[in-house]
């Protein structure tokens, strides 16, 4: 994990997500969305599919999306890594209706990657990504797709429309909000209210 500080995602201890939970959240997501800030000082944001290896992330950008021209190498980016989220109802925890000292909240989880971005745009380097990206997404499925599947010209055309993006990670912070700062009844209220709204709470609150 990266220092906590007034730069870094805001985490109360109970809501930190333990070190061995990250790597695996960050991959089940497969998502994040760059964020960078271009020479006139504005953000722009990408959401965009990852693949998060040592201490570096990697992703790329369709050629046509603007984003990537105001991409300065070296310069600081971020990567959130967004996982599931929900409205909790006060009024799903029995200790309201004892003394009624409850209010809305909303349980969520998420990792911010910070870091210093890169452009890539070498041949190599975007045909060995996007096998990567590929064969992780596909390694499950009995009829896996493989860049090798697909024509040679043709892939090499794809890989002319799109710009690499590799992040050097700097800090990470993680944390999972799932109602760890209740009580166990409150949490099983929780747990039965977001059933009752349709909503798996697997994710949404701790065990």
């Amino acid at each position: 994990m990266g220092p906590m500080g007034d730069t870094g995602l805001y985490v109360p201890h109970f809501n930190r997500m333990a070190d061995d939970e990250v790597r695996g959240f960050v991959a089940d997501v497969g998502t994040a969305q760059l964020v960078s800030v271009g020479p006139d000082g504005l953000p722009d944001a990408t959401w965009l599919p990852i693949v998060w290896t040592g201490h570096r992330v990697e992703a790329h950008l369709a050629r046509a999306n603007g984003h990537w021209r105001r991409i300065v190498d070296g310069t600081p980016a971020l990567l959130v890594v967004a996982g599931r989220d929900h409205y909790i109802s006060p009024s799903w925890y029995p200790s309201k209706a004892e003394h009624g000292r409850a209010v809305p909240t909303w349980n969520y989880s998420a990792v911010h990657l910070r870091g210093t971005v890169r452009l890539r745009q070498d041949a190599d380097w975007l045909r060995e990504h996007v096998t990567r990206l590929s064969d992780r997404h596909e390694e499950h499925r009995a009829d896996r797709w493989r860049v090798s599947d697909a024509p040679e010209d043709y892939i090499d055309k794809n890989l002319r429309a799109i710009v690499g993006i590799e992040v050097s990670v700097e800090q990470v912070d993680a944390k999972a909000k799932r109602s760890q700062n209740r009580s166990d009844a409150d949490r099983r209220g929780v747990v039965d209210g977001l059933r009752g709204d349709g909503v798996d709470p697997d994710g949404l609150v701790e065990p």
